[in-house]
């Protein structure tokens, strides 16, 4: 991956669509039960977060599923990703979680270290549940400690959303390899000629770091706790906070005022790095055209870049294991379900979905792209290992980096905080 080579069209390619998957609320249905009837019915409680879209997909899915196993019903329970995890912890610390639920890799082991997760390895050895035909190792997203606790539907990888219009008119073409140094001088050049920032607030995005990181030898997590210090987080914080106050990033606060849209579509500047399936929700929103561009890098060639995934669980205590097993083979196996959901929760994780799926709008086809792109060019490493505790930290990042964009908080002192809570976060 040389710093020669331009981008091609189609790596930088046209996001269309309405809204992103992760944006909407959706009302919350079903209360689950003993999940058995006098007829041998058996009915398992299934719960996501997501966006209405999501929920019309998952819901044709599950009429499929009941189709051809009459014996299975599935009580959906749906909201998005805040709600979600607030009831959930609360169903857990009851006893009662969802039969199967949708699950990501900050919160494996905090339910792991509860109790509250199937190993579905004995499910795979009973002949309930494939492990086979995932893709670019996504499998291993789930493992925890030799266990299968989580079962890949989708895989996403960060990267670069430009307006493309704005690079084109300042004359700015992402490269692969690009260095940080050259972004920035990038978005420099935007703000000389465009008169708008070149970044909506990259410091605050916990995962954007662990790439940083992760180029220069470091991790964001490790099995237990932090693997950077307080040291290396102040400085990439004040540098932050030096190019808001440069103009180089967007205003924080009109970044908080045109919420929920994004800073992107909202045109408060040139560029913004989140997840690459995330990239439906500025078509959707923004009045110009917009693109995927690669990860910047500190030496020319890593990017530190990974698969992440969402996935599949079963609660440990539910009590009918083997279908729930059933239920998750079919969810991440069955090539109609592929076709179902496209890419809503990241590229399809299965050869039989991802084969079965042929994207047909330009979003889709920039992600899928985007992605293969990518793994030609050997970029694509093992995830990050997130312990117990990771979801508080992410959300302690979040908001503190916020704090730092804003002036309301040092960097030093923004920090020494993170530190402090993510100590707290860890021995919960």
């Amino acid at each position: 991956m040389g710093t020669s080579r331009h981008v091609e069209r189609r790596t930088v390619l046209k996001a269309a669509g309405a809204a992103a998957a992760t944006l909407g609320l959706a009302a919350t249905t079903g209360c689950g039960g003993d999940g058995g009837s006098g007829d041998g019915t058996v009915t398992l409680r299934y719960a996501w977060w997501g966006g209405e879209p999501r929920a019309i997909a998952i819901k044709k899915t599950i009429a499929l599923f009941e189709k051809k196993h009459p014996k299975i019903r599935i009580k959906p329970e749906f909201t998005d990703y805040e709600a979600f995890w607030e009831k959930f912890q609360t169903q857990a610390s009851g006893g009662n979680p969802p039969d199967v639920f949708q699950n990501a890799v900050g919160f494996l082991r905090k339910y792991d270290k509860r109790g509250v997760l199937m190993d579905l390895k004995g499910q795979a050895d009973a002949g309930n549940l494939s492990l086979e035909n995932f893709r670019n190792g996504v499998l291993a997203n789930g493992q925890v400690d030799g266990k299968q606790i989580g079962i890949p539907v989708g895989a996403n990888t960060m990267a670069l959303v430009i307006d493309l219009k704005a690079f084109q008119k300042a004359g700015v073409t992402p490269e692969f390899g690009w260095t940080w140094d050259e972004y920035f001088t990038a978005l420099q050049t935007i703000q000389d000629k465009l008169r708008i920032a070149g970044d909506t607030g990259y410091f605050s995005i916990m995962y954007l770091y662990d790439l940083y990181l992760r180029q220069n030898g470091k991790a964001f997590f490790t099995d237990s706790g932090l693997g950077f210090t307080e040291d290396d987080l102040t400085q990439w914080w004040e540098d932050g906070h030096k190019r808001v106050k440069s103009g180089l990033v967007a205003d924080p606060k009109k970044v908080e005022q045109v919420k929920p849209k994004s800073a992107l579509s909202a045109g408060l500047a040139a560029s913004e790095f989140t997840w690459d399936n995330f990239s439906i929700r500025y078509e959707g929103e923004g009045e110009s055209d917009y693109g995927l561009a690669p990860i910047p890098t500190g030496d020319g060639k890593d990017t530190g870049q990974y698969l992440g995934s969402l996935m599949l669980s079963a609660f440990s205590g539910t009590k009918h294991p083997e279908e729930a097993a059933r239920f998750i083979d079919f969810m991440v196996h069955d090539p109609e379900v592929g076709t179902i959901m496209g890419y809503d929760r990241g590229i399809l994780a299965t050869t039989e979905q991802y084969d079965a799926f042929t994207p047909t709008d330009d979003n889709n086809k920039g992600v899928k792209a985007y992605e293969e792109e990518v793994a030609a060019a050997g970029a694509l490493g093992k995830i990050t290992p997130h312990p117990s505790g990771a979801d508080v930290v992410e959300a302690a990042f979040l908001r503190i980096g916020g704090e730092v964009a804003q002036g309301k908080s040092k960097p030093a002192d923004a920090a020494k905080a993170l530190f402090s809570e993510a100590k707290a976060a860890f021995a919960g």
